[in-house]
C-alpha cells in the first residue's frame, strides 16, 4: 500500500499548475535561514499534510509501540541536531518498501520495511538522522518554496504531491507524463549536494548521540548492493536519494577519524523489528516466517523472534500458541513494555479481563512513561465495560497529555458507554479539532447541544467550546483566502 495514493489524484491536478523553480532562485547551501519561508509557516505546512496522512491514508500505522520507540530513538538523535525550533515527530507506514521521508516542519515518514530490513539500530537511527538533518538544514524548504509566485495553498498542494511521488515511482512516472509536470519532475529525488549535506550533518548527528557512525554507511552500501543485483528494481529510498560511489567513499573516510566502538542496540529495536514482521501479509504468512528464523536460528534476540511469533498468533486468534511464546520469553529474562503490553492483550483475549488488567497496572508502576500501556490499558477498561474507570483515567491523563487524540478516543468510547450522548459528542469534538478538520469539530458540538443530556455546566463548556472553534474556523478562512 502506497503512501497518499488516494490523495495523489486531487493533489497533482493542483501542484502541476505550479511554475517550476529556477535553480537561481535558490539560496546558496550555507544560506539555512530561508527568507521566503518562515519556520511556523513551515510548521504549519508539515501539519496539515500530517492531518491528511492521520485522516485519510490507509497506510499510516497507528500502533502506540511502533510509534512511541520511532519517537524514543528519533527524539534522541533531534535533541543532538540543529533543529532550528521545530520539534520532530516520526511516524510510521505500513509499507514493505525500504523508505523514509522528512516534510516540512520536522514531521519524518518511517515505512515498516525500513525498520525490518535495518540490520542494527545503529543503522536505523543513521538513517533518521539523515532525514532529520534535511529537516534541520531546510532542505525541503529549499527545494520547493522559494518562488514569490507560489501560495500557501499551492505551497501544501506541491509538497503533497512530491510525498506522494516520493513514495510511488510509478505514480511519479504518470505525474511527469503530464504536460505541466517539470514542476515535480525536477524535485522528484533531493539535490546531490543537498544529499551530501545530509550526509555530514545527519553522520554528526549520529556521533553526538553515541551511535556506532558506521551504520549509516553499512546500511546505505547495502542498499546499493540489492540494486546491483536487481538491476532495474531500485528501492524507494534510493530512487529519492540519489546515492554515489563518492556519497559513500565520503561517508567511510568520515569513519575512519572516529575510534571504533561497539554500540549494542536496545531490546525495544529487536521487538519493534519482529513486530512489524508480524503484521506483514497474513497471520499464517507470518507465522511460518518467524518460525522459520527459530528453527533455523537467524536472529539477533531470539526473544524478539518469539515476541513476534505470538503478536502472529495473537493476530491468528491462537490465544494459547501466543501464550506459550510469552511463557517462553519469561524464561529468556527478558522485560520490555511491549511485552507487558502483548501479555495483558492475551490474557483478555482468553477471557481474563481482571487478570489481564492487573498486568497492565503492574506494567504502568514499572514504565510510567509508556504510552502503548496507558492506551491497552484503557482499552482493556472499556472491553471489561468499566466505563466510569475508563473516564476517570482518561481524563487523569488527558491532564498530562492534553493533545493525545488517542486519550480524546477513549474519553468519547467511555461516555459512549456510560450513555453520555452530550458528552460522547464533546469528547470527538477535540478528536476533530486535534486532527484539523475544525468544521467536524462544530458539529460534533452542536450535536452535543442538541442530545438534551447535558447539565449546566456541561452544557456551559460545550458553549464555550462551540465559540472557540467558530472563532478558529472564521480565522482559517481568512487564512486561505489570503493564500
Amino acid at each position: 500500500m502506497l503512501l497518499c495514493r488516494r490523495l495523489i489524484a486531487t493533489v497533482l491536478a493542483c501542484a502541476l499548475t505550479v511554475q517550476p523553480l529556477r535553480a537561481d532562485d535558490l539560496p546558496e547551501l550555507g544560506d539555512v535561514a530561508s527568507n521566503e519561508l518562515s519556520l511556523s509557516a513551515e510548521k504549519k505546512i508539515g501539519l496539515q499534510i500530517m492531518h491528511e496522512i492521520r485522516w485519510r491514508e490507509p497506510s499510516y500505522l497507528d500502533d502506540a509501540d511502533v510509534e512511541g520507540y520511532l519517537n524514543q530513538l528519533g527524539g534522541h538523535l533531534a535533541a543532538v541536531s540543529s533543529d532550528p525550533g521545530f520539534g520532530f515527530y516520526f511516524f510510521p507506514i505500513n509499507d514493505p518498501a525500504i523508505n523514509a521521508f522528512a516534510m516540512p516542519g520536522g514531521y519524518i515518514g518511517v515505512h515498516t520495511g525500513l525498520i525490518a530490513s535495518a540490520q542494527t539500530e545503529s543503522e536505523l537511527a543513521g538513517v533518521l538522522g539523515h532525514e532529520i538533518s534535511h529537516v534541520t538544514q531546510r532542505h525541503i524548504a529549499r527545494q520547493v518554496f522559494q518562488s514569490k509566485q507560489i501560495g500557501m495553498a499551492s505551497m501544501v498542494a506541491m509538497a503533497l504531491a512530491l510525498l506522494a511521488a516520493r513514495s510511488s515511482g510509478q505514480m511519479a512516472g504518470a505525474a511527469i507524463a503530464t504536460t505541466q509536470a517539470g514542476a515535480i519532475s525536477a524535485q522528484l529525488a533531493f539535490s546531490r549536494d543537498f544529499e551530501r549535506e545530509a550526509d555530514r550533518q545527519g553522520f554528526d548527528v549520529l556521533r553526538k548521540a553515541g551511535f556506532d557512525v558506521r551504520g549509516m554507511a553499512a546500511f546505505f552500501e547495502r542498499l546499493q548492493k540489492a540494486v546491483r543485483l536487481y538491476e532495474n528494481n531500485a528501492t524507494a529510498y534510493l530512487r529519492t536519494h540519489p546515492l554515489t560511489g563518492e556519497r559513500l567513499t565520503d561517508m567511510q573516510n568520515r569513519e575512519q577519524a572516529v575510534p571504533y566502538r561497539q554500540v549494542a542496540g536496545s531490546v525495544e529495536f529487536q521487538l519493534v523489528r519482529a513486530k512489524v514482521r508480524a503484521i506483514q501479509g497474513t497471520p499464517g504468512d507470518a507465522i511460518k516466517d518467524l518460525e522459520a528464523l527459530l528453527r533455523e536460528r537467524k536472529y539477533a534476540s531470539e526473544a524478539a523472534v518469539r515476541y513476534g511469533l505470538a503478536y502472529a498468533h495473537f493476530r491468528n486468534r491462537d490465544w494459547n500458541a501466543a501464550e506459550r511464546e510469552m511463557e517462553a520469553i519469561r524464561r529468556l529474562q527478558v522485560s520490555a513494555p511491549m511485552l507487558e503490553h502483548l501479555r495483558a492483550d492475551i490474557r483478555i483475549a482468553r477471557g481474563d479481563q481482571v487478570g489481564g488488567l492487573t498486568i497492565y497496572r503492574d506494567a504502568m508502576v514499572r514504565f510510567p512513561l509508556n504510552h502503548g500501556l496507558v492506551y491497552g490499558y484503557g482499552g482493556g477498561l472499556i472491553g471489561a465495560r468499566r466505563f466510569e474507570e475508563a473516564r476517570r483515567f482518561s481524563e487523569a491523563q488527558l491532564g498530562n497529555y492534553p493533545e493525545d487524540v488517542r486519550l480524546h478516543k477513549m474519553r468519547a468510547e467511555s461516555y459512549a458507554g456510560l450513555g453520555k450522548k452530550a458528552m460522547q459528542h464533546r469528547a470527538l469534538s477535540e478528536v476533530f479539532a486535534l486532527q484539523g478538520q475544525t468544521a467536524g469539530a462544530i458539529e460534533q458540538l452542536e450535536l452535543a447541544q442538541k442530545a438534551g443530556d447535558a447539565n449546566f455546566f456541561e452544557l456551559s463548556s460545550i458553549d464555550g467550546r462551540l465559540r472557540e472553534l467558530k472563532q478558529r474556523q472564521i480565522e482559517e478562512l481568512k487564512e486561505k483566502r489570503s493564500w
